[in-house]
């Protein structure tokens, strides 16, 4: 175990977040609902989204970019579909409640939808997918962020990561879950890269000249002022299909905002409103009852099928595994459920700061 490094039971990381937005004025329920969505990135390897980004929240809340008491007010509902706005509360609790109310219109007419409008960053966009999973449902879950991601042949930061996130049931122990950004590497990625002093990969950054950059500090700091931006996926230019991520990143957008009657592009970097900034973006999430079409053992075995499939592949020489989407994550879980949420140095003091300020010294973390 590296000296930077120190492991954090799972549990006591999840109460630890719970008290930590209950002592910044936010319901139990709605706390619970966000430590939640964190602790589960968490265990699942995405290290990116989950405690990491407690002081972000943190410090958002407290400056009054969020609302701790999140306001949903409906302003369409249909059988199948639904719009709602959030006023700029939890994103974490509007999406869960947005997915749960897709999940049940799903339930009773196969289909459930429902666009968001004025919401806020809500953690790993897999996390709503797989809650239509857990139901027996194919759970789409899409929202938009803050500008990072330049058109094809541009250099500016015009769309955001943009995750375009899918799951589906399967007949083995995890189900299909893909979760990533519509950019080649997120910003939340760049900051873990800036945590542990570590270079970025050449391709994955280009810089207002055009050129590739990999120190992460700089990338962070150019990224704020719209001289860096995150690659979509593909890459630069035409010549490895740069232009599929800008697509895909430009149709969560307009799911996310056309759809909406939202923010978008470079609004997401921040609006005032009665003299309080404000970072407001917007969600889909739809669910699929796989019922409504087929048996849903049918389904799972058939997915199952498919999974075991491609993982029996022949494999390049130098690699031993194939894997499907949702697999490594699965198996991350088993062994942070054992080892626990590892936290390098950096991470230990944001920790450390939030639990002195806000007095919470019923807890004695290793570090």
């Amino acid at each position: 175990m590296s000296d930077d490094i120190t492991y954090v039971n799972a549990k006591t990381l999840e109460n630890f977040m719970k008290d930590v937005f209950m002592g910044l004025g936010i319901p139990k329920n709605d706390a619970e609902i966000i430590a939640d969505v964190l602790i589960t990135a968490d265990k699942k390897g995405i290290d990116s989204h989950g405690v990491q980004r407690l002081k972000m929240y943190y410090d958002r809340v407290k400056d009054g970019i969020y609302e701790v008491n999140t306001k949903i007010d409906v302003i369409k509902d249909g059988l199948t579909t639904a719009l709602w706005d959030g006023n700029c509360g939890m994103g974490h609790v509007i999406a869960y409640k947005a997915m749960k109310t897709a999940i049940e219109k799903a339930k009773k007419y196969g289909l459930g939808a429902v666009a968001v409008r004025n919401s806020t960053h809500f953690g790993i966009a897999g996390y709503y997918s797989l809650m239509a999973i857990q139901e027996g449902m194919i759970g789409i879950a899409v929202t938009n962020a803050r500008p990072s991601i330049p058109p094809t042949f541009g250099v500016e930061p015009m769309l955001g990561t943009n995750p375009l996130t899918a799951g589906a049931p399967t007949d083995e122990s995890f189900p299909f879950l893909i979760d990533c950004a519509t950019s080649i590497i997120q910003r939340g990625k760049v900051e873990v890269y800036n945590r542990i002093n570590k270079p970025l990969p050449d391709g994955v950054i280009i810089t207002s000249e055009g050129e590739t950059e990999t120190d992460p500090g700089k990338v962070l700091e150019n990224l704020g002022k719209g001289k860096a931006a995150l690659l979509p996926l593909g890459g630069k230019g035409e010549d490895t299909s740069g232009y599929k991520g800008y697509g895909y990143a430009t149709l969560v957008e307009l799911l996310s905002a056309a759809l909406t009657g939202g923010i978008y592009l470079k609004n997401t970097i921040g609006v005032i409103e009665d003299g309080q900034k404000r970072l407001k973006v917007g969600h889909f999430f739809l669910a699929i009852n796989v019922e409504s079409f087929i048996s849903l053992d049918s389904f799972e075995q058939t997915a199952g099928n498919i999974m075991r499939g491609l993982r029996s592949a022949k494999k390049v020489p130098d690699k031993e595994q194939i894997y499907t989407a949702g697999e490594k994550e699965y198996i991350a879980e088993q062994e942070r459920v054992k080892t626990g949420i590892p936290i390098n140095k950096n991470l230990q003091q944001d920790i450390l700061t939030i639990q002195k300020e806000l007095g919470l010294t019923q807890y004695k973390f290793p570090f």
